[in-house]
């Protein structure tokens, strides 16, 4: 008679162990899929909410050094103006925030009161969409008068670059 030998107590453990190690692998795999998936949602709720900049320029001094950076967010109803240089206007004096495009004539984008290195103009997007470049000028206190263009030369200017969103 030949005899049969069962199967032993150990496979059926391990076996049974490793099913366990695999739902459990299973389970955690789906819920760091679900958390990603949160967090991508949560990321792209951020980006929507985040100020879009359409219009940059970076005003350079006459030594092509960076003086100013003026951006306009689509979102935005003011340009925003940091000052990347020491230079402030003097007592009597004011700077004035000019747009050029070719053909057109100068406008003025309007005096900056503030001499912080950051701050905010009035503006929109249609201010903006013929500007080809911006300058400042040093203008008695107050700024130009209406109809009256620049005093030239321009203290700082650079052109205005549009981007694609």
């Amino acid at each position: 008679m030949i005899e049969r030998k069962g199967v032993s107590g150990w496979w059926r453990v391990a076996t049974l162990g490793c099913l366990v190690l695999l739902a459990v692998a299973l389970a955690t795999g789906m819920s760091m899929f679900e958390q990603f998936k949160a967090q991508i949602q949560h990321v792209q709720g951020q980006l929507k909410d985040t100020a879009q900049v359409k219009y940059i320029a970076v005003l350079n001094d006459d030594k092509q050094a960076p003086a100013m950076l003026v951006t306009l967010a689509l979102q935005d109803t003011a340009l925003q103006i940091q000052r990347l240089n020491a230079v402030t206007e003097g007592r009597e004096d004011s700077m004035q925030l000019w747009a050029l495009s070719e053909g057109d004539p100068v406008r003025s984008l309007g005096v900056l009161e503030s001499k912080g290195k950051t701050l905010r103009l009035p503006a929109s997007e249609r201010d903006m969409a013929s500007a080809t470049t911006l300058a400042i000028s040093v203008e008695d206190k107050g700024g130009a008068q209406p109809g009256k263009g620049p005093r030239l030369p321009y203290l700082f200017k650079g052109s205005v670059i549009q981007k694609a969103l």
